[in-house]
Formats: structure tokens, C-alpha cells, sequence
């Protein structure tokens, strides 16, 4: 006895893929600068550990004005960190960070234009001591998410440095 078997027809779904976003490969350290404060170039570490940018700042001085809370500080305008120039922004909110040491420390954030290579955008940044870090800025995930692939062992793919700029190379 033979038994009969019905097969449906399955219609196949057409899968529509997106196709991945092309990122600029930066390095970990790049030169950028901050146009809106005339500061510049500086050096910047990519640190995808961190979650925010960090600018090195002196006299942090925050104040009440008639628009609201601003701040001044003195921020280094160029790699030497010879020369300060005094700045004073809004305060965008004052924020609770841990720092490299682990300690959680109240920090002031503003929010400026960074430009690295061709990009310029608005990030959101806290003000710090960094005088015993190894570069005057820190830029985190959250402020070179969705625009930079970070290269770990490569520098200053994106931004022009002192030392002579090198390729990266895809196979």
C-alpha cells in the first residue's frame, strides 16, 4: 500500500542584507584639533576602553552665568603643551568618571567640534588633569563610534604628525 505524501511549496524569502558600513581605519594615537576652541593639532589616544573624551585641562573654574553654568579652563593648543589658551563654554552636565587609577572622580563636560583627518564632528568631553598621561586628549568609544575602525598597533593613519605618516596595507 503506497501512502501519498503532500509537499507544499515553500515560498524562499528573500533576505534583504544590509551591507556593512565603510570605516576609516584611524591608529590608536592621531593629531587632532578642536577648531571651535582654536586648539590644535594635539596628540589624541583612540581608546576604545574608555567610554568618553578627556582634554587636558588647568584652572577648571565653573561659574554661574546668565545663560546657565559655563566653565573656563586653560587648554594646551599644541603637542608641546608649552603654550595655554583660556577657554570658556557652557557646561553640559557635570559627570561621575573613573579614572585611569580606578578612583571615581566628578568631572565637567562641555561639548566642542573635534576634526580628525577629514572628519569634524560634536562631541561631548570632560575636563582633567592628564599632565601625567602620555597624550593631552583621550578620545573614547562613544565619541569614535559608527566613524573609525581603530588599528592597535598603528599611529597617526589619519591625522599628519611630526614623524613620517605610514600606510596601512590590506591584502
Amino acid at each position: 500500500m503506497a501512502r501519498s505524501v503532500v509537499v507544499k511549496a515553500v515560498k524562499k524569502k528573500r533576505v534583504r542584507r544590509r551591507k556593512a558600513p565603510v570605516y576609516k581605519t584611524a591608529g590608536w594615537r592621531e593629531t587632532v584639533s578642536l577648531p571651535q576652541l582654536e586648539i590644535g593639532p594635539v596628540v589624541a589616544k583612540l581608546d576604545t576602553g574608555a567610554r568618553s573624551a578627556a582634554l587636558h585641562a588647568a584652572n577648571i573654574k565653573v561659574y554661574q552665568s546668565q545663560d546657565g553654568q559655563r566653565v573656563r579652563f586653560d587648554a594646551f593648543i599644541d603637542e608641546t603643551r608649552a603654550h595655554a589658551k583660556p577657554c570658556d563654554l557652557p557646561v553640559l552636565a557635570m559627570r561621575k568618571v573613573k579614572n585611569t587609577g580606578g578612583n571615581v572622580e566628578e568631572r565637567v563636560v562641555v561639548r566642542s567640534e573635534i576634526r580628525l583627518g577629514e572628519e569634524c564632528w560634536q562631541a561631548d568631553i570632560t575636563l582633567t588633569d592628564r599632565s601625567d598621561m602620555g597624550v593631552p586628549m583621550l578620545l573614547g568609544r562613544s565619541t569614535i563610534k559608527r566613524r573609525f575602525l581603530v588599528h592597535p598597533s598603528r599611529t597617526y593613519l589619519l591625522s599628519e604628525s611630526g614623524r613620517k605618516k605610514k600606510k596601512l596595507h590590506t591584502s
